[in-house]
């Protein structure tokens, strides 16, 4: 089960924190409504994907980028930018 979301953004790369790569999210807390993990669908530079928006204890949430997913877009560098549009929330 799954309910629409419309939330696009462009973030840069991030290699320095709990997960090897992920990007943060913004507006997470208000755009769900939570600070708990999330999964969701959407694409990242156009690739359809699917993750789970992990809380970062600090506001946003963060995705974490698996290697298939940076493979896929072509970057993998810190500061990479982004564009991410987050189109369901999965149940």
């Amino acid at each position: 089960m799954s309910s629409p979301l419309d939330h696009a953004f462009t973030a840069p790369l991030e290699k320095d924190g709990a997960f090897d790569t992920y990007l943060t999210v913004p507006d997470s807390h208000h755009v769900l409504g939570t600070g708990r993990a999330v999964k969701v669908a959407g694409t990242l530079d156009g690739h359809a994907f699917e993750a789970t928006l992990m809380p970062s204890g600090q506001g946003p949430h963060w995705l974490p980028l698996r290697r298939a997913l940076r493979d896929a877009i072509g970057k993998d560098a810190a500061g990479d930018e982004v564009a991410v549009h987050l189109t369901a929330r999965r149940a």
